[in-house]
């Protein structure tokens, strides 16, 4: 089966949503707004949507990988926006490097675990 694919775009969900599109805005995704409940967040070429929808067992095991050209790079961009004192419950976890690369980690104000990954 040959894919020819375009895009892939997951749906994540938000307990607070209004907080949970500031947050994606500071951390630099284009907002569109879709419906009063759905929004796409974009950066080049990668996309989410973000859905006003909370099902904690879902939000719970929600983990994303987002590959980055340079983690440490990012790591201290990501430090500077101070994003765990602007928002509850988000955590940074900084870079460590594994067999096969590096990254750091965030936690949303929803609790969705972001990686943000260098491979070797």
């Amino acid at each position: 089966m040959e894919h020819k694919t375009k895009s892939l775009r997951p749906f994540i969900g938000a307990k607070d949503f209004e907080i949970s599109r500031g947050f994606y805005r500071d951390l630099g995704f284009e907002e569109t707004v879709l419906t009063h409940n759905m929004s796409v967040f974009k950066t080049g070429s990668i996309a989410f949507y973000l859905q006003d929808a909370y099902v904690q067992d879902w939000i719970d095991n929600t983990m994303i990988f987002l590959e980055v050209d340079d983690v440490d790079r990012y790591w201290n961009e990501l430090s500077a926006l101070n994003l765990p004192a602007k928002y509850k419950n988000v955590k940074l976890t900084p870079p460590r490097s594994e067999t096969w690369g590096k990254e750091c980690f965030v936690h949303d104000p929803s609790g969705i675990l972001w990686h943000f990954g260098q491979f070797l």
